[in-house]
């Protein structure tokens, strides 16, 4: 890979991968909590729920917290059952209400037998797998495997056997795996390695990525997803998801420039 291009990622990332970072973006609703469990709860739900206008979706999630009494994980497991009519009317797009119980059902069930939403993920996980492709498959059929799953719910979860890019999997994994000392990614989670992250792709990271040459053009998948994070770890094998900073960042000046 040419130097300059180097050069220009790691510039970027340094700029992006900061404090000042956090209030703009999503990853400020997880940044709220300090108890593990609220902040895995709240960042994945957060994660799910982001695609469209930042403001809307980091006010939403707001809404959530309130609907939870700003407690999450507190109000998940001691919940009754007519204190769920409060969610009536939270919606995100096409999150509604049947989502909302369902996420609330899982979260329920999980915490009951688990302390940590990482065991979701690293549940049959095998360390010597370059990416964490197979172990968001699980987690998906994990999710679902419950006899009252609703089946539009499974259009808020993406998958690499779906061939999505899965790219708001992807991003929460980061937030949950990802450790350096600059204070934005969590790095809550051990058992998942850094250098096996994907990269999330979305519009704004593919069209950077393409000026670049990173990866080829063509339709945003799981496929795509992979080329990229493979030319990422050409730059650093084993966080090669850190230059999702400089790639989101160049595509939102460059947004911004073109608005």
């Amino acid at each position: 890979m040419e130097q300059h291009i180097q050069n220009l990622l790691d510039s970027k990332y340094a700029f992006f991968n900061h404090p000042r970072f956090i209030e703009h973006d999503p990853i400020q609703i997880p940044h709220a909590f300090s108890h593990q469990p609220d902040i895995e709860i709240m960042g994945f739900w957060v994660a799910m729920l982001a695609w469209g206008q930042r403001k809307t979706i980091i006010s939403n999630a707001n809404e959530l917290i309130q609907l939870f009494d700003g407690a999450p994980h507190a109000f998940i497991m001691g919940h009754q059952a007519h204190d769920l009519k409060r969610f009536e009317t939270f919606k995100h797009r096409t999150f509604n209400y049947t989502d909302t119980l369902y996420f609330i059902r899982f979260f329920n069930r999980h915490f009951s037998k688990h302390a940590s939403l990482e065991t979701a993920f690293s549940a049959q996980y095998n360390p010597a797998e370059i990416t964490i492709e197979a172990s968001i498959n699980r987690f998906f059929h994990t999710f679902f495997d419950d006899e009252f799953a609703p089946k539009r719910t499974q259009k808020h979860i993406s998958a690499p056997f779906k061939k999505s890019a899965c790219k708001r999997i992807c991003m929460y994994l980061r937030w949950m795996v990802r450790k350096d000392e600059f204070g934005v990614d969590f790095g809550l989670w051990n058992n998942i390695k850094p250098s096996q992250l994907v990269c999330p792709l979305d519009v704004h990271a593919q069209r950077t990525a393409e000026s670049l040459h990173l990866v080829s053009p063509g339709p945003a998948n799981w496929n795509k997803a992979l080329e990229l994070t493979e030319s990422l770890r050409q730059l650093d094998p084993h966080d090669p998801v850190k230059y999702d900073f400089a790639l989101y960042g160049m595509g939102i000046e460059e947004k911004t420039i073109w608005q």
